[in-house]
């Protein structure tokens, strides 16, 4: 008698997310046809955290993933986390894995009395192919110390041992550590944060809307170097190496334009602060990696950023090897 087959209903969400109507934000080309396209929102917002553009659904909740590390980084200084520039970027880092990253975190965590064992993000092994190749043939199994967020783990550690919170707990939504992060990410947001889950790393992850990103990027960017606002941004612009590491285009930006400030985040977002205190935000619908440099190198060419830029061209669409196409911006003034 064969195997029956049952079909599996999927789950039903409760709601229908915005992002369902977002516009197409970006073609990619082949060979002069559009082969696909991808939706997504963009916000613009001015210095003083009003929305200067818009595309799509721009107030929505989103999950900014690590686009909100270097706010939660701040929410650390304000809670007495004191470190070195280079050691405060790698707090705000989604890291390449290479070895100054992996020596900075275990710094991070000797300061603090602590070692690699208290980390509790994921394991995983280095992004950066030559590091993550070396690491495979050493036959070492993925670690904490090695996975992209260890900066920040290293570093809401050191805070816990800073004010003598649990280090154990470190990552439950009720912790001081976490509620404290909650309050700053809405304090330079200016909203409420909307939904709570848990991050790639096992931390939580805070929903705010792309415009709510776009004024916090843009309210760190334009703060004096004296305050902890000023801090963290001095600390990302000097060490972008350690917020991204070899061949990232988020360092690559920040290398380029005088000023700027940026992170990345899992799920195609991409924040970024002017020192103007203009700042910008960037969703794609489907999480698509591809789509979002270009956006979001659209959205400061429509704010009249006339700086280098091509740190976020995009990988050309190949054909046999060869480049016969283009991801494009759509919809703004590229």
């Amino acid at each position: 008698m064969g195997t029956r087959l049952c079909a599996v209903t999927p789950p039903q969400l409760s709601f229908e997310s915005p992002l369902h109507s977002a516009p197409v934000v970006a073609q990619v080309h082949r060979s002069g046809f559009v082969e696909s396209v991808h939706h997504g929102v963009i916000a613009a917002t001015a210095d003083d955290g009003s929305l200067v553009l818009s595309v799509g659904p721009a107030g929505s909740p989103i999950f900014p993933r690590s686009s909100n590390k270097p706010v939660q980084t701040l929410a650390m200084v304000r809670n007495g986390l004191d470190l070195p520039d280079n050691l405060l970027s790698l707090a705000s880092a989604s890291h390449n894995g290479e070895v100054f990253h992996r020596e900075g975190v275990l710094q991070i965590l000797a300061a603090a009395g602590l070692d690699e064992r208290a980390l509790q993000n994921t394991p995983d092994r280095p992004i950066h192919e030559p590091d993550r190749h070396q690491w495979i043939a050493e036959g070492k199994p993925p670690s904490s110390l090695a996975q992209n967020c260890s900066g920040k783990h290293a570093a809401m550690l050191a805070t816990c041992v800073v004010n003598g919170w649990d280090t154990a707990t470190y990552r439950d939504p009720d912790h001081p550590l976490q509620v404290a992060m909650a309050q700053t990410l809405s304090d330079l947001s200016g909203e409420t944060v909307a939904a709570t889950g848990v991050d790639g790393c096992g931390a939580p992850v805070m929903a705010i809307s792309a415009t709510g990103l776009a004024r916090a990027f843009g309210a760190l960017a334009a703060a004096d170097e004296d305050t902890p606002e000023g801090r963290v941004a001095r600390a990302i612009r000097a060490y972008p190496e350690f917020l991204g590491g070899t061949g990232r285009d988020v360092t690559g930006l920040i290398r380029a334009v005088p000023g700027l400030i940026a992170k990345d985040g899992a799920e195609a977002v991409y924040a970024i602060g002017l020192p103007d205190g203009r700042g910008v935000a960037v969703k794609i619908a489907d999480g698509n990696q591809r789509a979002r440099a270009v956006v979001a190198q659209a959205a400061l060419r429509a704010l009249g950023v006339d700086d280098d830029l091509s740190a976020l061209d995009p990988d050309p669409v190949l054909g046999h090897g060869e480049p016969v196409g283009a991801v494009t911006a759509v919809g703004l003034n590229a």
